[in-house]
């Protein structure tokens, strides 16, 4: 099974960011970020989006 080093992961985007689902948003998700230097492949971003807990936390960064 593949891993992601999350300290490695740069440059995060997300897309569907809702703010009526304030403070969850729920929809939110990482639609592009840059792993390890380059850009980060659809099997990278879906792993990324399955750590709900990172997603949440980089999303905070991205708003605020």
């Amino acid at each position: 099974m593949a891993k992601i080093d999350f300290h490695q992961v740069t440059d995060i985007e997300f897309d569907d960011v809702c703010h009526a689902d304030y403070p969850d948003y729920c929809d939110a998700y990482i639609s592009s970020a840059t792993y390890k230097g380059r850009p980060a492949t659809e099997q990278e971003l879906d792993l990324m989006n399955d750590n709900s807990a990172f997603v949440h936390e980089e999303l905070w960064n991205f708003i605020y």
